[in-house]
């Protein structure tokens, strides 16, 4: 795909504390590699990957391919950046919220930033995928699998163990939430909460064209 050849332009936000391995996994899902010597993210970063989305029909078969362009914004997990980081929740469609399963501390504070995205995201009920980083360092787990999947079943989010080091469920984890947010366009009425810059190769706005799209429910919101 050319610079300007793509139907969706759709922004997603890492987030979580600090130390958790967001720049990690945006790279390795990015460049397909993993750095070991990242620096603490300062404000906000993002990388860009194009990716083309079929969604299932009701017989299993997929249908047309749509030319994803996703931004993946980084950021930084410091408190004293807190202010910064949430004034970008209003204008991402979907949040990959990360806690690093060798840090109990990063696991227990998953509670506070999704408070943090029920305030400032586009509505109190965005779309989220929680990821348990560092599947890779085993031994030094400090999170039990069946306690992150408890608190993901009580939110209604998907959770997925992933690894920027060796990249597993990395790219699952983030073609689900770009599922989530795809099958949300499709079913809202009210198109308010899509924030302005989604939009399609042919100049229209992702309001002006998913109005033009059957209705087919009412918002998840």
């Amino acid at each position: 795909m050319s610079d300007g050849d793509y139907d969706y332009l759709i922004k997603f936000l890492a987030l979580g504390d600090s130390g958790v391995g967001k720049t990690s996994l945006l790279y390795q899902y990015t460049d397909g590699k993993f750095n070991s010597k990242f620096i603490t993210t300062v404000g906000i970063d993002f990388r860009e990957k194009r990716v083309v989305y079929r969604p299932n029909g009701p017989d299993g078969v997929g249908g047309r391919g749509q030319r994803i362009h996703l931004q993946l914004w980084d950021t930084a997990g410091q408190e004293r950046f807190r202010s910064l980081t949430t004034a970008f929740f209003r204008d991402a469609m979907g949040f990959l919220l990360l806690f690093d399963l060798t840090n109990e501390q990063s696991f227990l504070n998953v509670r506070n930033w999704i408070s943090q995205l029920q305030m400032h995201a586009y509505c109190e009920n965005p779309d989220i995928v929680l990821c348990g980083n560092k599947s890779d360092l085993e031994e030094q787990r400090m999170v039990k699998e069946e306690e992150a999947k408890e608190l993901a079943e009580k939110y209604g989010i998907p959770y997925f163990e992933t690894s920027a080091a060796n990249g597993n469920n990395v790219s699952k984890a983030i073609e689900t939430l770009l599922d989530l947010i795809m099958k949300r366009m499709e079913r809202c009425v009210d198109k308010s909460w899509i924030p302005e810059g989604v939009v399609r190769s042919n100049g229209h706005s992702s309001t002006e064209q998913l109005n033009e799209e059957q209705e087919k429910g009412k918002c998840g919101c």
